[in-house]
């Protein structure tokens, strides 16, 4: 088996779309942060996962809510996704965003998002794989706020 920081290194040699996974807890309080991609598993119906590491603040509240919100960033939203990857308290202070259809909080200007009903969560290793069956979508026109070798990046065409 190879060690974590080759594994790094490896994955961070090609480009992925940054999201922000929110959701709200049992008290309706707001959480979210930064993940480097999400997997698409089936079209029909629509599902998708996300990994959430054990350690994240945002795992605790994964395990005891039944929806999730993927805000895929655009191009320009750089404070974005460090506020959330950060460690900051409030991380929805400052930051525009709506409840979904489902109740998740979903951030403005993003390129999409998908609003996700849990139907699985299976522990794999130092992280946990959360399913979610989209319910509600959107897209705007724009750009993805790409992370590549260990910087944001633009898609250029």
């Amino acid at each position: 088996m190879i060690d974590s920081d080759l594994f790094r290194a490896v994955l961070g040699r090609f480009a992925s779309g940054i999201t922000v996974i929110t959701t709200r807890d049992a008290a309706g309080t707001p959480h979210g942060m930064t993940v480097s991609a999400f997997s698409s598993l089936s079209l029909d119906p629509p599902l998708i996962l996300v990994c959430v590491a054990n350690d994240a603040t945002m795992a605790p509240v994964l395990a005891q809510t039944d929806t999730f919100a993927v805000n895929v960033l655009s191009t320009g939203q750089e404070a974005v996704s460090r506020r959330f990857a950060g460690k900051v308290d409030d991380r929805f202070v400052g930051i525009g965003f709506h409840d979904g259809r489902l109740g998740a909080p979903v951030l403005e200007d993003v390129l999409a998002s998908l609003e996700c009903r849990i139907v699985a969560r299976h522990p794999a290793g130092d992280h946990v794989i959360v399913v979610g069956q989209v319910e509600d979508a959107a897209a705007h026109e724009g750009k993805p706020l790409l992370y590549y070798r260990g910087g944001y990046a633009v898609l250029e065409r």
